[in-house]
C-alpha cells in the first residue's frame, strides 16, 4: 500500500528533533511547543507505520529506521534549501545584491553611507540579511557578507576592510555639567558601561582592560554596567550620562556631528589580525555587482577612523 509522505513542515520538525535528540530544543528551533513537536512526531510515525524514536522518561533515541529516515530527510531538506536559494538568485536578476551583516555594522556604519552608494550605483539594488551567523552562500540566498573575525572562511574570499579599537565616550552634556574628566582616573567617579560579549572565544574589550591600558591598577569593575550590544551602551551614554566603551569606527558620524565626545587618546584593540571583512564566494570575484560594492566599500574604509 502506498503511503503519503509527510509535508515539508513535518519533516523539518522531525529533522530538528532527530538532530537535537531533544523535543524542547527542536521546538525552540522550529517555533512550536515541545508538546506540538511530540504530537507531530507521533503523527509521522502513524502516517508511515514506523517507530522513529525510542523514548524513556529522560531521553529519546533514534531507532535504526529513524536514523535512516533522518539521514534522507536532512539531505532532502538541504538540497531543497540550496535549490530555493539558487531559484531566488535567478529571480532577483543581475541588478540586485543581497548582503548579510550584523545589526551593529548595518545601523552604525553602513546605513549612514548608503545614499552615497546609491548615488554612485543607481542601477544596483541592495537588500539585507541582518544576522551574526556565518551564512552558506549556496544555501542562504546571500551574495556577500560583512563579518568581523580573522578573515578565514572556507571556500570564500575575504577582503579586509578595517580593524577596530574600543574607546571611551560621553555626551557633551556630561562634560558641561558632570564631575570633571581631565584624566583617566577621573572616570572612577562616573557610571561606566561596556559591551559584554566574546568573538571566537576572545573577550571584547571592557573597562578593566581599558583601565589597565591607561595605567590604572586594581580597578574594581563591580559597579560597571554590561550590555549585550553597543547600541544600548550608546543609548545609556546619551540618556543617563554614563561613560561608555564603544568601537571608534562605529561612532564616527556621531563624533563628527557632536552628539558624542571621545575621551582621552587611549584605545584597546579587540585582537591582533581581527578586523571587518567583506566575504564572498571565490566564483563571484568578477561579478560586476560584487566588484562595484567591494570597490565602494574599500574607498569608504579609507575615510574610517581606526585608532
Amino acid at each position: 500500500m502506498n503511503r503519503m509522505l509527510p509535508g515539508t513542515r513535518a519533516l523539518r520538525t522531525f529533522e530538528a528533533a532527530a538532530r537535537h535528540l531533544n523535543f524542547t530544543r527542536a521546538a525552540e528551533e522550529v517555533g512550536l511547543t515541545p508538546a506540538a513537536v511530540s504530537y507531530q512526531i507521533k503523527e509521522i510515525e502513524e502516517q508511515l507505520g514506523i517507530t522513529l524514536f525510542t523514548r524513556t522518561s529522560r531521553t529519546i533515541q533514534l531507532t535504526p529506521a529513524g536514523a535512516v529516515l533522518y539521514e534522507a530527510t536532512a539531505d532532502a531538506l538541504d538540497n531543497l534549501r540550496r535549490a530555493t536559494a539558487r531559484a531566488r538568485r535567478m529571480a532577483r536578476g543581475a541588478t540586485h545584491l543581497r548582503i548579510s551583516l550584523e545589526a551593529r555594522f548595518a545601523s552604525n556604519w553602513l546605513l549612514p553611507r548608503l545614499p552615497q552608494f546609491r548615488a554612485a550605483n543607481p542601477g544596483l539594488e541592495l537588500t539585507f540579511d541582518i544576522s551574526e551567523q556565518v551564512r552558506d552562500f549556496e544555501a542562504d540566498d546571500i551574495d556577500v557578507a560583512i563579518r568581523f573575525g580573522a578573515g578565514h572562511y572556507e571556500g570564500a574570499r575575504a577582503e579586509r576592510l578595517f580593524g577596530t579599537v574600543v574607546v571611551p565616550i560621553c555626551s557633551p552634556r556630561l562634560l558641561e555639567s558632570g564631575p570633571p574628566l581631565h584624566e583617566p582616573r577621573d572616570l572612577l567617579h562616573h557610571t561606566l558601561c561596556h559591551v559584554d560579549c566574546r568573538t571566537d572565544g576572545i573577550v571584547w574589550p571592557d573597562w578593566p582592560m581599558w583601565m589597565a591600558a591607561a595605567g590604572i591598577e586594581n580597578f574594581d569593575d563591580s559597579r560597571c554596567m554590561a550590555f549585550a550590544d553597543s547600541t544600548h551602551v550608546v543609548q545609556a551614554v546619551l540618556d543617563s550620562g554614563a561613560v561608555g566603551l564603544v568601537e571608534l569606527p562605529m561612532i564616527a558620524n556621531d563624533l563628527a556631528a557632536g552628539r558624542l565626545v571621545r575621551l582621552f587618546d587611549i584605545g584597546v584593540s579587540v585582537a591582533q589580525d581581527y578586523a571587518y571583512h567583506l566575504v564572498y564566494p571565490e566564483s563571484s570575484s568578477d561579478d560586476p555587482r560584487v566588484v562595484a560594492f567591494r570597490d565602494w566599500l574599500i574607498e569608504q574604509t579609507r575615510q574610517t577612523p581606526q585608532g
